[in-house]
């Protein structure tokens, strides 16, 4: 049962609105029929109520929403509660037209709804919370370049089970395959295949499921359809001879002129089993050599405290800091990060022979020898920075001294068959390669 009170709507009434487990409204006591809705999960949105078929108390009531709180501001929402209320007043139904419309929409009309309204997370501890800003690339991305090519032009209340899955077979058979310049130095290179197949149903399964919760549609289609919806484990991790040639790859190819940042980056990949742009994006802030720990400002779980082996130690304090920036590795040019070990990672794949490795296969490496050597699997999760469900409540309140004992244990071995990196830092400093 929603609850409700009356305010003159802020931006700080809004912000200090808080979740109470169950839905409420705060409706604006300066126009009448525009309010603040929050659900249950925190999220919220701004609406308006009014009576249709020329109000009185026997007429239809109707609730409309405008559009969620940031990045939609209290006033630009009151501009338009005002407009559309005014339109009542002419006899107008706005959200009965709304209705009718959104129900002939396309696909394409749909995703475009879905990027503006509908990149939220729909399930778990974090739901109701904006995509993370990568995430929200990645997956209107994929919907852009499979979805719309494919789907765009069907109108949302004709996609069947059937198209779905003929949908999955045409994206795994490189149908949306394409190659497209943008730039002088910008290329859009869309691959297709299986991976990217199961990764686009799965986008297009949220997007139906965002059309279901806006009531444009009675059920998703994707749910009843004969497609995979997961990705395949991925088990491919190092073993200590592997490691070994390994760090001469990195040897060789620093050697051989490579860019010593993307080199230190990749090292540290290694040894902390860090994710990719969680060491290519570290910030200075982030490193507390003190304690021997990351604290991660944002992860894909959120904020995270990991161990710092001292190895990765070592190899952090040999670093020199770029003045005007936090960040660790901030690119050659710009104020980001430095997103150039796309360029050295084939060449280490090549010096070491090492041809299916990627990234994440380090990450996968630390986990696997921290539980071959004894680690438990919530040990193993914290130094990963795991959110498992059914481990998060008791790693969270794991002391640090012992994860960071666990950490050790895992860096020594990894840093040993590198190449003992513990006692070997980089020969080509960062600062050598912004002075070149």
């Amino acid at each position: 049962m929603s609850t409700a009170s009356i305010l003159i709507l802020t931006k700080t009434v809004v912000e200090n609105a808080v979740r109470t487990g169950k839905r409420y409204h705060i409706w604006d006591g300066k126009l009448s029929g525009f309010g603040l809705r929050v659900e249950a999960s925190g999220t919220k949105s701004f609406v308006i109520r009014y009576r249709a078929d020329g109000g009185g108390r026997n007429a239809p009531e109707r609730f409309m929403t405008i559009g969620r709180f940031d990045p939609l501001t209290v006033g630009q929402a009151r501009a338009q509660a005002a407009k559309l209320l005014g339109a009542v007043a002419n006899g107008d139904d706005p959200a009965s037209a709304l209705s009718t419309k959104r129900k002939e929409m396309n696909v394409t009309a749909l995703v475009d709804l879905y990027e503006v309204e509908g990149c939220f997370i729909q399930r778990g501890k974090r739901i109701g919370q904006p995509m993370k800003p990568l995430t929200k690339k990645y997956t209107m991305s994929r919907l852009r370049h499979h979805v719309v090519p494919l789907l765009g032009s069907k109108r949302i209340t004709e996609v069947r089970p059937r198209d779905i899955e003929k949908f999955c077979r045409d994206v795994a058979d490189g149908r949306t395959r394409t190659d497209t310049k943008k730039g002088p130095r910008t290329r859009v290179i869309v691959k297709g295949g299986q991976g990217a197949a199961v990764k686009a149903v799965r986008d297009l399964s949220a997007v139906f499921s965002f059309a279901v919760h806006q009531e444009l549609l009675e059920s998703n289609p994707v749910m009843r359809a004969r497609v995979r919806k997961t990705d395949n484990q991925r088990t491919r991790f190092l073993t200590p001879a592997e490691l070994r040639r390994l760090g001469r790859a990195f040897d060789k190819v620093e050697r051989d002129g490579a860019n010593a940042k993307a080199i230190i980056i990749c090292k540290l990949w290694a040894l902390t089993g860090c994710r990719r742009n969680e060491i290519a994006g570290l910030k200075w802030t982030e490193v507390d050599f003190a304690e021997g720990v990351f604290r991660f400002e944002e992860t894909k779980n959120g904020k995270s405290i990991r161990p710092l082996p001292l190895s990765a130690r070592i190899l952090l304090q040999n670093v020199e800091r770029t003045p005007g920036t936090d960040y660790v590795f901030p690119a050659e040019n710009g104020a980001g990060f430095f997103q150039g070990t796309s360029k050295v990672w084939p060449d280490v794949k090549k010096a070491s022979g090492l041809d299916d490795i990627t990234p994440h296969t380090l990450r996968h490496t630390i986990g696997s020898l921290a539980v071959s050597h004894g680690e438990n699997l919530i040990m193993t999760g914290a130094l990963l920075g795991h959110a498992n469900p059914r481990s998060t409540a008791i790693y969270a309140h794991i002391q640090l001294e012992p994860m960071r004992q666990a950490s050790e244990r895992v860096g020594k071995r990894v840093a040993n068959a590198l190449g003992n990196l513990a006692t070997v830092v980089c020969r080509t400093t960062i600062q050598a390669a912004n002075d070149a």
